[in-house]
């Protein structure tokens, strides 16, 4: 496997965007894998915050590299997607990105990401009434 370069290796060795200590950033991993069939991420923990701002970059920077590679990205791992995280997945969908989830609130993500609206599970639900 090989990374994409500096610009992308350091998602755990960067200084933390919120500038607190390393060891307290450490909730998202990303690893990356260039091979003759495509370009693949894996993502883990918690897509949210500064961490989407340096994935987005990140995948940009591969994406230009090799702009007719297939690209998957694996989020099995992921634990937590914020707004900003939804729209980054969004993003990649709309450019071709295969986005791989298992359990049912990251499928219904996926689902809800090609038409725009917010998961039924961030919406409040109409109150239910029993006669």
């Amino acid at each position: 496997m090989k990374g994409v370069g500096n610009e992308c290796s350091g998602l755990r060795q960067r200084a933390c965007p919120l500038g607190k200590t390393e060891r307290r950033c450490k909730m998202f991993r990303a690893s990356y894998s260039d091979t003759p069939e495509g370009q693949r991420w894996r993502l883990y923990g918690r897509l949210a915050g500064p961490w989407v701002d340096e994935l987005r970059s990140c995948w940009k920077h591969a994406r230009d590299q090799a702009p007719l590679a297939c690209a998957v990205v694996d989020l099995r791992e992921v634990t937590f997607i914020d707004h900003a995280g939804e729209a980054l997945l969004a993003e990649m969908r709309r450019d071709g990105t295969e986005l791989i989830a298992t359990g049912v609130e990251h499928q219904h993500l996926l689902a809800t990401l090609d038409n725009g609206k917010r998961p039924l599970a961030c919406e409040t639900a109409p109150e239910r009434r029993d006669k």
